[in-house]
């Protein structure tokens, strides 16, 4: 019997067209004889419309922007959306969120599947909306004792209020170079680097039109490495990989569009470090309360000090993305990749299940 599985992506976010690219490469790297492709997707204008059975990879994400599919309530996922071992033929085994950014990474899309007791891939409520919120995150990380730049941040309604002092706090505090970014958003969007005021001002400007929360940050002279994390409780690293950006920072062009960045896998880490890259990894995962994966991204020094930048608890799934790279050069291709995934996921369902909810 083959797995069905929902693929629900697109999303209410800035992060919507990295969501399309994401899915476009999921399927096509899914195995037809193992899995049975139903897409979800979701507008910009956050309406569900399930397509039909894909038997086949898209060419472009296009063809996966329904416009004459069955619209659907979220409400009615219960119905639409069933588990297969409800004893429902028409029923999906498996959920498959491949969603970025706010409504959909955050917690929100994994909260209404809990709800509906739904199984579905990857993180749940608490490490997803912690993992989306930068400023939650870095709290969470600084109480576990996790290594970490200098941070603050500010709510819009503080800035708007008095932005010059919100300027010398970052100045006192944090000093130049840094780095401005929206608190709830990835695939770097919104980020600024700053060397001046002038800079700063115009990056606050820039970030709060992603977010009502920024958050900013240290900047230091480091290499950017990163880790790719799978599993429950028992969480596994693959081999690290280097970012090498040729711009100045690894902004969403490089990210996305014209792949304009140098990926090294592996990189060049002693196993000294990698081997405290690895416990940081898996410490941060566990702080968060993950499940299913991650992606660890650190800052390295010229003489040697690691920093945890953040953790990606849905990274993307493109040509030019990070994670599956990761993993291919640690010996697990895409699709078992894929299946890992799966596995975890039913994995961490049926352990919910146990559970007792009543005395």
């Amino acid at each position: 019997m083959k797995t069905k599985l929902c693929l629900l992506y697109g999303g209410k976010s800035a992060e919507h067209n990295v969501s399309l690219q994401t899915a476009k490469a999921v399927i096509g790297a899914l195995d037809l004889n193992k899995y049975e492709i139903h897409p979800v997707f979701i507008s910009t204008e956050g309406q569900w419309i399930k397509g039909p059975q894909l038997n086949a990879p898209v060419e472009d994400v296009k063809a996966l922007q329904f416009n004459n599919g069955e619209e659907i309530s979220p409400n009615a996922l219960s119905t639409a959306i069933t588990p297969a071992d409800s004893k429902d033929s028409e029923g999906y085994d498996m959920i498959f969120p491949l969603l970025h950014g706010p409504n959909g990474e955050d917690g929100t899309v994994q909260g209404m599947l809990e709800l509906l007791n739904l199984p579905y891939v990857g993180n749940g409520v608490l490490a997803s909306s912690a993992g989306m919120d930068k400023v939650i995150m870095k709290n969470l990380f600084a109480q576990a004792g996790i290594p970490q730049v200098d941070y603050t941040w500010f709510i819009r309604s503080t800035w708007e209020a008095n932005s010059e002092n919100a300027y010398n706090e970052v100045e006192n505090e944090i000093g130049y170079p840094c780095f401005v970014k929206p608190a709830n958003l990835g695939s770097s969007v919104g980020i600024s680097k700053c060397t001046s005021r002038e800079e700063l001002a115009a990056a606050f400007e820039e970030a709060f039109q992603f977010d009502r929360k920024i958050i900013i940050e240290e900047g230091v002279k480091a290499r950017e490495i990163e880790l790719g994390v799978l599993g429950n409780d028992q969480p596994e690293c693959s081999v690290a990989g280097e970012i090498v950006p040729k711009k100045d920072f690894y902004d969403y062009k490089a990210k996305y569009e014209d792949g304009d960045t140098a990926l090294i896998i592996p990189a060049e880490v002693d196993q000294e470090t990698y081997g405290k890259m690895k416990e940081i990894a898996i410490q941060s995962f566990k702080a968060l309360d993950c499940s299913g994966l991650v992606r660890a991204d650190f800052f390295l020094t010229e003489d040697g000090q690691i920093y945890m930048n953040e953790v990606n608890t849905m990274p993307g799934f493109t040509p030019f993305s990070m994670f599956p790279l990761l993993w291919k050069h640690t010996g697990v291709d895409y699709p078992t990749l894929i299946g890992k995934l799966v596995e975890l996921g039913l994995g961490r369902y049926q352990e919910k299940q146990t559970i007792k909810h009543t005395m």
